[in-house]
């Protein structure tokens, strides 16, 4: 524990003084733009962050609810997309075969816009919460697919050979050999797809959707100026659970692979 107090110290503390940086300098942009400059409609284009985050507490409890509606279900379309993506990366990698034929339609796939397939997802499903799960699923289960089969590729051919040469069975091969090697690739496509997953869930939501904080962001935007703050507040929470979706697969990260070069102490602390 001692060990990881000055790796948490530096990688903390940075991000504690970008992030109050970043609040500095919007806080003046946004004077200036209206005191100085006097902007028409400046606190649309740039609101004060006191203002915004005085609305964040007053509707905190319904900006909480209605973004756990949005996490919820971007989760459960996140976790069979991640299921999917893995599950098509073991096939590819035990057939050559079915990665000739599976890979280029999963390529295929990605090109169409996101933005373009949610309406039409929305339109046949006719159900916010399914819809919302197709598409956080159908944006992660790519990224996963593609950094697993790389990770399960990356094992050293001497080692394989080394198993084989034990006699040891596929099955064996891959949950001592392969999938332990495949463990960083597989995090870094879930680490790629969570904060994207939670981006498609509020995309369906803006499509009418009755819960959510694409929901509560759509009808402040409607409002105009005079819902400014809390039309703000609906985007800062939108990246706060992407963020935190980010950091929930870099903790899973460090308890499920910790040998990881990143996760040990450095600087010879024990």
């Amino acid at each position: 524990m001692k060990g990881n107090s000055p790796i948490m110290r530096s990688r903390v503390l940075p991000l504690f003084v970008w992030i109050f940086g970043l609040l500095v300098v919007w806080e003046a942009v946004s004077w200036m733009l209206l005191h100085v400059a006097k902007t028409p409609l400046a606190q649309s284009k740039l609101p004060y962050v006191h203002e915004v985050a005085a609305t964040l507490w007053k509707y905190s409890g319904t900006l909480l609810k209605e973004g756990g509606a949005t996490f919820g279900n971007a989760g459960i379309g996140f976790l069979i997309g991640a299921a999917a993506g893995v599950l098509l990366a073991v096939l590819m990698s035990l057939s050559r075969t079915i990665e000739q034929l599976a890979f280029p339609y999963a390529v295929a796939s990605q090109m169409i816009p996101i933005l373009g397939l949610a309406p039409i997802i929305y339109g046949i499903v006719r159900d916010e919460q399914v819809s919302r799960i197709i598409i956080s699923g159908y944006i992660t289960f790519f990224p996963v697919a593609l950094n697993m089969l790389r990770g399960l590729r990356s094992v050293d051919l001497s080692a394989v050979e080394l198993m084989h040469s034990y006699a040891a069975k596929p099955w064996a091969v891959y949950w001592k050999l392969r999938f332990p090697a495949a463990l960083p690739g597989l995090f870094s496509g879930l680490k790629i797809a969570a904060p994207l997953a939670v981006t498609g869930a509020i995309l369906v939501e803006l499509m009418g959707a009755q819960h959510g904080i694409g929901v509560i962001m759509l009808r402040n935007l409607y409002y105009g100026p005079s819902h400014t703050y809390m039309f703000w507040s609906t985007v800062l929470v939108g990246a706060l659970l992407g963020i935190a979706s980010y950091w929930l697969m870099t903790l899973i990260e460090r308890l499920v692979a910790p040998w990881q070069p990143e996760f040990r102490p450095k600087g010879g602390d024990r």
